[in-house]
């Protein structure tokens, strides 16, 4: 966490971090995305000394997010279904598309 976060923005840091990696990511990219988001609302909501025009004029990252997972969202990528195929230990899911891995997970 930044110098200068207090409890309530590294509550959101873990939060953050531990759904990207529910998603899929890798601890570093959890991390990163992670960061990047507390730092962009700590800039809004005038915490950091400096901030950048993106991260204050920009919509919220809650706003995006709500977007994105809108009607035209198409799911999980084939990456996250690949890593919830391993974590079940489905045999043949190297060789698998992503709508094979769906199929194979469904069952």
């Amino acid at each position: 966490m930044p110098a200068g976060s207090n409890r309530k923005r590294e509550r959101q840091y873990e939060h953050i971090k531990e759904s990207a990696q529910e998603r899929g990511e890798s601890e570093k990219r959890a991390e990163e995305i992670a960061a990047r988001t507390v730092n962009k609302e700590r800039a809004r909501a005038g915490e950091s000394r400096t901030a950048s025009r993106s991260s204050t004029d920009d919509m919220s990252s809650g706003r995006r997010g709500g977007q994105r997972s809108g009607n035209g969202s198409q799911g999980p990528t084939r990456d996250q279904l690949y890593a919830e195929a391993k974590r079940r230990k489905i045999d043949g899911r190297s060789h698998m598309n992503k709508a094979e891995l769906k199929r194979a997970l469904d069952n």
